[in-house]
């Protein structure tokens, strides 16, 4: 198994993969270049026929290729994350639910095969990724219409396309879209350690944002710590911390946040509104604790705090592909200049799926399970 904390070793792989692809997807184009008259592959692909425990509905099967159609794109995965929306999708409690059986997974990258007759968009050996969830990225390959995908340059690190359809894009239209931030300005989160909340530290450094990182207390805190740190962040300080009396002179140092991104709900929330600037806004857009995000009155009426919410797949409907695809090339520059990098993740061979699940599943997991295809 391969970790790709280390950003030499993520490039060289990366490096590796496109010198093997682009020859293979060059044997390929030159056999059918525009058909499905290849002939028909094994295509293996993890499958949920009814909603439950991921560990105990999800299976390996074999699949049959589609046929190319005139605006059909022939795609072979290389590599695709385990989410938490994946996990809920599964669990039957997600915004959005596929038609059953489904193939899992919302997010990776793929190399193009073949494309049919009246594709323009992209061409054999490009690297794509989903332009929506749902698409069923848990498989090696597949046939997909050219408007479910969106061309990412094959020069970027392997996980980083693989990663980069949700959490970046989370992360960056949260921190854009609710306050007007100027740089100096400061942000508080929870899950900090999360792909989102790794994604947030960096985009914000590079936007030259400070940041307030709150994760759980565990065994290995100042491991995580460091490595947040690494990302960008200012501060990270545990739940614990957070609730301290001490914390009322912790501001006395960096502006009061007028921006704070809540992932868990609870108490946690609580904590993150209780030191908002007056006028701030909290943005929602998970709930790990399972519990209500409870304001009290005076938050409410004497520092007019916002209470808002976000979830990718609504900004989607709400905005044009090519505002999408202009978010997607956004975080690719900000990829290619290193100052967005892929979450601290483990690959993990597809047949090895039930592994990645029950690792996906674990508390204190700030690894991210990604499937390997090949």
């Amino acid at each position: 198994m391969w970790g790709c904390g280390a950003l030499l070793g993520a490039r060289t792989r990366s490096r590796l993969w496109r010198e093997v692809l682009v020859a293979w997807g060059r044997r390929w184009s030159a056999a059918a270049p525009y058909s499905a008259s290849a002939e028909p592959s094994r295509v293996r692909a993890l499958v949920y026929g009814h909603h439950g425990d991921p560990a105990k509905v999800v299976e390996l099967k074999d699949l049959e290729l589609a046929a190319v159609g005139g605006s059909d794109v022939h795609v072979r995965m290389l590599a695709a994350p385990i989410n938490p929306s994946d996990i809920n999708m599964i669990q039957g409690n997600y915004g959005l639910l596929p038609k059953l059986p489904a193939v899992g997974g919302n997010e990776g990258v793929g190399q193009v095969v073949a494309v049919g007759s009246s594709v323009t968009g992209v061409k054999p050996g490009d690297w794509v990724i989903p332009a929506n969830a749902g698409l069923g990225t848990w498989r090696t390959e597949a046939v997909f219409s050219e408007e479910a995908l969106i061309g990412v340059p094959s020069d970027i690190p392997l996980q980083s396309a693989a990663t980069l359809s949700v959490n970046p894009c989370t992360a960056y239209r949260m921190l854009m879209d609710f306050e007007q931030l100027q740089p100096g300005d400061s942000v508080i989160q929870n899950a900090s350690n999360s792909g989102v909340g790794q994604a947030v530290i960096q985009i914000a450094a590079a936007l030259g944002l400070r940041t307030v990182n709150v994760v759980r207390d565990r065994p290995d805190i100042q491991k995580l710590t460091d490595r947040l740190k690494s990302l960008g962040a200012e501060h990270v300080l545990t739940e614990e911390e957070l609730r301290k009396h001490e914390m009322k002179n912790f501001f006395k140092d960096m502006p009061q946040p007028r921006l704070a991104l809540n992932c868990v709900g609870g108490k946690s929330s609580t904590e993150l509104l209780r030191h908002l600037a007056p006028g701030g806004t909290m943005v929602t857009y998970g709930g790990m604790a399972k519990q209500p995000v409870i304001a009290s009155v005076s938050q409410l009426i004497f520092k007019d705090l916002k209470l808002r919410g976000f979830w990718l797949s609504q900004w989607k409907k709400d905005h044009s592909p090519a505002q999408f695809k202009e978010l997607i090339l956004t975080l690719c520059s900000l990829i290619g200049r290193g100052q967005l990098t892929a979450p601290a993740c483990s690959e993990v061979p597809l047949q090895d799926y039930q592994r990645a699940l029950e690792a996906s599943m674990q508390p204190f997991v700030s690894s991210k399970q990604i499937l390997t295809m090949c």
